[in-house]
C-alpha cells in the first residue's frame, strides 16, 4: 500500500511510529524538511544508534521499494552505479560475425545500449516503479574514499547519472535518499551542502526505554527498567565501544532467552558479549564493575518507581 508524504511534523511522528521507531521531535523535524523539499537526509552517529533503520521504516510504511547501496573501501561505478554485460556483448558480437553481418559501426552501438547495460543500486534507484520513487539508502558512505564521494555529487544534486556510451539518464521523480556515516572520517562539504544534515545521539534513558518495549514487548517491566539504567551507566565509562541501541536490543533479548526477570552478577558477567564488542571493554566492566553498576541500578529503579508511585 503506497502512504503519500506526512504533511507535519506529527505526521512525520507518527509514521515513523508506526514502523515501530521511537524518534525524537529534532529527528522528526530534519526528515519532514527532507522530504518536503526533496533533499537527501545525511545521517551520522556512532554505529548501532538507528541511522540505517530509518531508510527502512520509511520503505516499509510509505510502501515504496528499499534500494540499498552497502559502502565499503574500493567502492567504484561498476559495484554502486553500473556496468556493461559483457559476456552478452561477446556473444552478439560473436553472432553477428557468424551471420556475416559485421558492420562494425552499427555492432558497436547495439552492443552499447541499454539492453546489455546492467543497472547496480544507484542507477536503479533513479527508475521509479507503481509504488513511486524509491527510497535509496547508501549506508555507511564513510567506509568509501573522496572519489567516490566526488562521484555521488551529480547523483545528489541533479538525480542523474552520466553514461557516456548512452547519455544522461534522469529520475523523472527523485528517490528519497538516505546517507549514512559513522564519522570513521570526515565525509567531504560538498557532499553536505547537498543534503540536510542530522547528529543521531544515543538515546535518553526514557527514549531507551521506550524503543526497549516497543521492539521486545515481551520483556517485564523490572527487566526493562534494569537493562536500560545499566546501558546508560555503561556509556558514562570510558570504553573503547560505547553500546548502541541494537546492543541495548540484542542483550535484553539474550536475557530473556535464559528466563531472567531481573539483573544480577552472574548474568551480566555471562551475557556481556551481547552488550559489548571488544574484549578490553569486557574485561574492564566483567566483575567488580559490573556489580557496580547494578548497586547503581537497582537504586535508580526503586527511587524511579517510589516517585512514579
Amino acid at each position: 500500500m503506497i502512504t503519500s508524504l506526512p504533511d507535519s511534523i506529527e505526521d512525520t511522528l507518527a509514521l515513523l511510529n508506526r514502523g515501530n521507531y521511537i524518534a525524537d521531535r529534532s529527528l522528526a523535524t530534519t526528515l519532514f524538511l527532507a522530504l518536503k523539499m526533496g533533499k537527501p537526509l545525511f545521517l551520522e552517529g556512532e554505529a548501532g544508534v538507528g541511522k540505517t533503520e530509518i531508510a527502512k521504516v520509511l520503505s516499509t510504511t510509505l510502501g515504496r521499494r528499499l534500494v540499498r547501496l552497502q559502502c565499503y573501501e574500493g567502492l567504484d561505478v561498476s559495484s554502486a552505479v553500473y556496468e556493461w554485460n559483457y559476456s552478452r556483448q561477446m556473444i552478439e558480437i560473436r553472432l553477428a560475425e557468424a551471420a556475416g553481418d559485421i558492420d562494425r559501426e552499427h555492432l558497436s552501438t547495439d552492443v552499447f545500449s541499454k539492453e546489455f547495460l546492467i543497472e547496480r543500486p544507484l542507477l536503479q534507484a533513479l527508475r521509479s516503479d507503481d509504488q513511486g520513487a524509491p527510497v535509496l539508502l547508501i549506508d555507511e558512505l564513510d567506509r568509501t574514499d573522496e572519489p567516490f564521494e566526488a562521484y555521488l555529487l551529480e547523483i545528489l544534486s541533479d538525480f542523474q547519472i552520466s553514461i557516456p556510451e548512452i547519455g544522461t539518464i534522469k529520475a523523472q521523480t527523485p528517490p528519497i535518499v538516505i546517507i549514512t556515516s559513522n564519522r570513521t572520517r570526515e565525509i567531504h562539504d560538498a557532499l553536505k551542502r547537498r543534503c540536510l544534515y542530522h547528529w543521531v545521539d544515543y538515546p535518553s534513558a526514557e527514549r531507551e526505554l521506550q524503543i526497549l518495549t516497543t521492539k521486545l514487548p515481551h520483556i517485564g517491566a523490572q527487566l526493562s527498567a534494569q537493562v536500560v539504567a545499566f546501558v546508560q551507566g555503561l556509556r558514562k565509562q570510558d570504553l573503547f565501544k560505547l553500546p548502541g541501541v541494537a546492543e541495548t536490543l540484542d542483550w535484553a533479548d539474550a536475557l530473556t532467552q535464559l528466563d531472567k526477570i531481573a539483573l544480577d552478577g552472574d548474568a551480566i558477567d555471562s551475557t556481556l558479549g551481547a552488550l559489548l564488542k571488544y574484549q578490553d571493554d569486557i574485561a574492564k566492566i566483567r566483575g567488580s564493575e559490573a556489580a557496580k553498576l547494578l548497586e547503581q541500578v537497582k537504586s535508580e529503579v526503586i527511587q524511579l518507581e517510589a516517585s512514579s508511585g
